[in-house]
């Protein structure tokens, strides 16, 4: 006499999907590292050889001289640091934060993304406020703007729980970091952060990776469908819209 085996013995085991994620390494994040530390090691030795620092002197976000036309310190404040803690703090946070991202940005764009968030930062310092200013905080408080919008637009692929707990960490970090600039004695540059974020959420709401799964089931891998045309479209919105701002002292002076 036989019997039907269970339904369950003849059912297949679910298949487990595998879903691949881009590998790319964080050369480019590796390089701005390297760049700016190389770059704080001559300012730190001219400075000790003539007594006064030099490059700041020729690259430091100064009012004055920008008006006299030397533009070129509107991006170059980016590579000059005041003291070592001052560039280990930011290059920390160039690493952590541009090696989450540069693994869906990729090389080129995250070197574009941070750029033009240095320029809009600095550009929105020389236009708000007096006070001179060196350091590559405005471009990592753009990265910073970046990863939330990258969280936020793809927040259907990370699911609801990660999404709410990721933004509200980034929320965190960077509500601390604007109420401590705004603190009495303190000597940062707030607006630069601000326009550092303001750069940030700009490009990367119209040139930041929007990913979506593809492949058949179960192999699977992550992809972007972003265009280049939008990449193209957000560098010169961000550009000309900071350049734009760059000449309201010129024009009101």
């Amino acid at each position: 006499m036989s019997e039907t085996p269970p339904s369950s013995f003849n059912e297949r085991p679910p298949e487990r999907l595998q879903v691949s994620v881009p590998q790319i390494k964080p050369i480019m994040t590796y390089v701005l590292i390297g760049v700016t530390v190389a770059v704080y090691v001559i300012q730190f030795l001219v400075e000790t050889v003539y007594g006064f620092d030099l490059l700041f002197l020729y690259g430091g976000k100064v009012n004055e001289y920008i008006m006299q036309g030397e533009v070129w310190r509107l991006i170059t404040p980016i590579l000059l640091h005041g003291s070592i803690l001052h560039l280990g703090m930011n290059m920390y946070a160039l690493y952590i934060i541009g090696s989450r991202l540069e693994r869906f940005y990729g090389h080129g764009r995250l070197l574009l993304l941070y750029l033009l968030c240095g320029f809009s930062g600095n550009v929105l310092s020389f236009v708000l406020t007096e006070n001179p200013s060196l350091g590559a905080s405005t471009a990592v408080f753009g990265l910073l703007a970046a990863e939330g919008v990258f969280i936020f637009q793809n927040r259907k692929l990370f699911g609801k729980t990660n999404t709410q707990r990721s933004l509200m960490n980034l929320v965190f970090i960077l509500g601390i970091n604007l109420v401590y600039g705004f603190a009495p004695g303190t000597q940062i540059d707030n607006m630069g952060h601000i326009g550092g974020l303001i750069g940030g959420i700009f490009f990367a709401w119209k040139a930041g990776p929007s990913l979506k799964i593809s492949g058949q089931s179960p192999f699977l891998h992550i992809v972007d469908q972003r265009k280049k045309g939008d990449l193209v479209i957000a560098s010169l919105v961000v550009f000309i819209g900071f350049t734009v701002i760059a000449l309201i002292p010129f024009i009101t002076s």
